[in-house]
Parts: C-alpha cells; sequence; structure tokens
C-alpha cells in the first residue's frame, strides 16, 4: 500500500496529541484528591454496558446518498432562520462512509456497546407502500458486523426524531393513527434484517421531547403550535401534543407485540424505550410546591412509561386535562400488555420548581401547571453549562433512577444518554476544546451518583455517554460539542479530546479520583 507523507504526519500530530491528553489527563485527576471517593469500572457488574451513542441524522450525513429520502428534519434543517448557527446536517461527520473509523475510535477507548439509531428514510425511504431500500439495509449491516467483529454490542433505536417527510405530508405525522401501521412495518422489516445480531432494542427516543416541541412550543417539525408559542403555521398546541403522543405509545406496543410474537424468542433479544427524564425539586419548602414537582415529573417520563407499563396516563395528567387526553379502547390496552424489557433513561440535569395554578399556556410544562427554573433566590441549582437549562447536578442522576426503580417496581434500566455540552464557534481555540476537563469532572459525579441508587438496588445495566464525537446538535447546529471526539467538519478530522482519556482510563480499571457530592 502507498504511504503518502502527510498520512505520517498526521498520524505523529495524532501521536503527539494523544500523549499530551494522557499527560493532562493525571495531572487533572490529580486536582480532584481533595475529598475523594474513589470508584472504577470494577464498581459495576462485569456484565455491564458502558457504551456512547449517537443518533443517524446528527452524524451520518449523505442525507440523499444511496435511495435515502428526504426526512422531516432535512426539510426544517433548510429553512432559513431555524436553526441557531444556520447549519444543515447534509455531511455533518459523515459517518456514513467513515463508520469502519468511528468504530475505530469506540475500540480505541474501550466501550463494550454502541447506541445508535436506524434512519427510516433509509430504510423506508416512502414508507411501506414504497417499498424496501437494499442500500440502505446493507449500510447497517455493514456497520453492525463490524461492531461485533470489535467486540462492540449494538444497541439499536428505531426512532431518533426524524421520520421521512413523506409520511408528514401524506399522514399529518404523528397527528394520525395510520403511522402505527408504518412504524410497525418499519420495526418488522429492522427486526427481521438486524435482530439475529442486535439484541437491546428501544422503539423511540425521547417522544416526550418530540412531541412537545413539535406539537407544543413547535420548534421541531412538524412546527405545530397555537399562535403566541412560536413561529408556526397551524396547530393546536392544548391538544395536538397529547393526541401524537397516545399515538407514539400505541406504536411502540405494535413494534413490541411484533417482536414479541415473530422474533424475541428465536434472536433472544430485549427491547424497551429511551426517555427524556429531567429531576425536578420543590423551589420552596412548602406544600403547594412539593406537588408541583410531583405533577412535573408526572407529566415528563411517566407520560409515556404509565401506559405503557401501567395501562394508562398519570392521574395527575387525567386530573388536569380532563378530555383533552385521549383514552385507550378495549383493544389498544390489549395491545399495551406487551409492554416492554427495559427502560432508558436519559439525564442531564435538574431543575426547581414553582406550583403556578395560572400557568396553563406557558412553556413546555405549562399545563403541569408549575414553572421551571434553575435559580433560587440568585443561586443556581448547579454549576451552569453551554446550554441555557441544563446545570451540572450529580444528585439527580441518583434521584431519578430511585424514582424510576420506585415507580415501575424496579424494571431493568439503562442510562441510554448522560453527556455535557461546550459551546463551541469560529472563534473557540481547538485547545480549549480539547481540555474539556469540565466534561470529565461531570461525567465522573454523574457516575458515582448512579453507583448509589446501584447500591440501593436501582437494576441498572448499562450506562452510554453521548456522545461519540461532536456532531449536528439538532436546533443548535454545530454551535454546541459533545463528543469524546473534537471533529473538524471541514476535514473530519477527529482528535480525541481529555474526556476521551479518561473514559478509556475508567474501563482500563484504573481507579479515578472522584469528588464526594
Amino acid at each position: 500500500m502507498h504511504t503518502d507523507p502527510t498520512d505520517l504526519l498526521f498520524h505523529s500530530e495524532r501521536m503527539e496529541t494523544k500523549r499530551l491528553l494522557v499527560q493532562l489527563s493525571i495531572i487533572v485527576l490529580g486536582m480532584l484528591s481533595f475529598s475523594v471517593d474513589c470508584i472504577d469500572r470494577t464498581y459495576f457488574p462485569s456484565s455491564f454496558l458502558f457504551g456512547t451513542a449517537t443518533s443517524s441524522f446528527q452524524i451520518e450525513g449523505a442525507y440523499l446518498e444511496d435511495n435515502k429520502s428526504l426526512s422531516n428534519w432535512d426539510i426544517l434543517t433548510h429553512i432559513p432562520g431555524r436553526i441557531r448557527d444556520g447549519s444543515n446536517a447534509e455531511i455533518t461527520d459523515d459517518h456514513y462512509h467513515r463508520y469502519m473509523e468511528d468504530i475505530e475510535l469506540m475500540e480505541s477507548i474501550g466501550v463494550n456497546a454502541y447506541r445508535f439509531s436506524i434512519s427510516w428514510s433509509r430504510i423506508l425511504p416512502r414508507g411501506r407502500l414504497g417499498g424496501t431500500n437494499s442500500l440502505g439495509i446493507a449500510f447497517y449491516n455493514r456497520l453492525i458486523n463490524a461492531l461485533l467483529l470489535k467486540g462492540i454490542k449494538p444497541f439499536a433505536t428505531l426512532n431518533h426524531y426524524d421520520i421521512p417527510q413523506e409520511l408528514e405530508v401524506g399522514y399529518g405525522g404523528w397527528l394520525n393513527p395510520q403511522l402505527q401501521e408504518e412504524f410497525g412495518e418499519f420495526a418488522d422489516i429492522c427486526f427481521r434484517e438486524f435482530g439475529d445480531r442486535v439484541k437491546y432494542w428501544t422503539t423511540f427516543n425521547e417522544p416526550n421531547i418530540v412531541v412537545t416541541y413539535g406539537y407544543r412550543i413547535g420548534s421541531y417539525p412538524p412546527n405545530r403550535c397555537s399562535r403566541g408559542f412560536e413561529d408556526c403555521w397551524s396547530g393546536n398546541s392544548s391538544t395536538e401534543p397529547y393526541v401524537a403522543a397516545h399515538h407514539i405509545i400505541l406504536a411502540h406496543a405494535t413494534a413490541v407485540e411484533t417482536y414479541r410474537s415473530k422474533y424475541q424468542i428465536k434472536q433472544e433479544g430485549a427491547i424497551g424505550i429511551a426517555m427524556s427524564t429531567t429531576w425536578f425539586e420543590p423551589l420552596r419548602n412548602i406544600t403547594e410546591d412539593y406537588k408541583a414537582s410531583q405533577r412535573a415529573l408526572a407529566f415528563n417520563a411517566p407520560w409515556f412509561l404509565d401506559p405503557i407499563i401501567r395501562g394508562d396516563y398519570p392521574s395527575e395528567m387525567r386530573q388536569i386535562l380532563g378530555s383533552r387526553l385521549p383514552k385507550f379502547s378495549g383493544s389498544d390496552k390489549r395491545k399495551l400488555q406487551s409492554k416492554l424489557d427495559f427502560i432508558g433513561i436519559n439525564h442531564y440535569t435538574s431543575l426547581y420548581v414553582k406550583d403556578c395554578p395560572k400557568c396553563g399556556a406557558v412553556g413546555p410544562k405549562g399545563d403541569a401547571l408549575v414553572l421551571t427554573t434553575g435559580d433560587r433566590d440568585g443561586v443556581p441549582i448547579g454549576k451552569k453549562t453551554a446550554m441555557t437549562d441544563m446545570f451540572v447536578v450529580p444528585r439527580g442522576m441518583e434521584k431519578i433512577v430511585m424514582y424510576t426503580k420506585q415507580r415501575y417496581e424496579n424494571i431493568s434500566m439503562f442510562i441510554t444518554e448522560n453527556g455535557y455540552p461546550q459551546k463551541s464557534d469560529h472563534r473557540t481555540p481547538l485547545k480549549i476544546l480539547l481540555n474539556d476537563k469540565e466534561r470529565v469532572e461531570y461525567l465522573q459525579t454523574y457516575l458515582t451518583s448512579l453507583h448509589r441508587a446501584m447500591r440501593q438496588g436501582a437494576d441498572v445495566r448499562g450506562y452510554f455517554i453521548w456522545s461519540l464525537m461532536d456532531n449536528f446538535e439538532w436546533l443548535s447546529g454545530y454551535s454546541l460539542r459533545f463528543g469524546f471526539y473534537h471533529v473538524d467538519y471541514e476535514t473530519q478530522v477527529r482528535t480525541p479530546k481529555l474526556s476521551a482519556t479518561w473514559y478509556q482510563e475508567f474501563l482500563d480499571n484504573s481507579k479515578l479520583l472522584i469528588n464526594e457530592l
């Protein structure tokens, strides 16, 4: 094989960067030596999954390649003014062509699992009546096989926000119950084509975010909301989020029913759903705010999990919403009996909650009659981050896991996302982005908090960090970076950050010094 001298130079530079990061990590870990508690990989079961997470839209690029159709997010990102930095995901990390390199990055860190999503637009570009795309199936087969060759377990998500635009136009998206059958067909194809090797499935990623920001706030596709929320074309923020959620819940049940009846026994896999979770604490030490925090929690993940696991919506939602909340028919309830095998928890932060009886039309949590805030008397709940409502509150991890354990009788859980954002623009020096000690401290303390929940009996079986590499962060575009690896979007060069070295050392069973929470 011909070797270009520039390749040798690039390899030398990467090795030098890695050497410096290792030295830097030793210094940073040493700085954390005061008031410490020790934790390492051996504190978790040997079967525990430690991985990284991504989604297809955010990293793949190749947005019209190999017969892929446009998704609803492809459309949104090409509308001027919708994305903070004016960018789109046409190329992003070019993972579609560079997946082998990215798997090598995972192997170098030492993860034993990788959570990714399958693009609906690549598998069924025009829905179930348009035919299956063999080229899309071939790509995910290559990806899955390459992961297994490196000893990395595939953990696949069927839907991570985006759907084919043709289904948005033809059906009206999740407002139409027929999308349940569309999703069921997509899931069936994925189980059939990949299920002999994929042993962990999640049906949806953060459907509570999809419907809140798609049908209440209106900033996500399909940009539906009432007047006064966002620049929406049409919509009804008081009813449509609940209709869309109802159909997604039943689409989940459709997929699980198919998996249970046709594939699970032979393929010996497990299936669940991944929910966005925020821990809510009372702003004031009064009964009203305590009840408000319980309402805020119920309107969050239990909005979807209660129907799937318990057969109906939370009582807090029924009491407030009344007829605005759809009802499950007898056949719906029979379908819901398929339930799930595990709960995926995406957890990043915590907030304070204040009782607000007149807040029915305010913000994403307005229908819970609450106001959320990150400050109490001018003091933030935790260290601020590059995201407005994201604070570093490690205790929230233990709290949300224990809440989920108690509410759902300790059904198996995976932490399907946990991560830290860096602000990024063309003025941010590379050395600042690579020296992500704040991310290291965040992950260390959240892992310690998770371990505390597990010591109390929480059945948590895996932990996935968002994200393997910097990528397209939805409405924020490329202005936020969550990755272990810095990505230069012009050259596609991946460079390890301090956090990548830290995770590698953690997975190598190195002793880590963790601040007491």
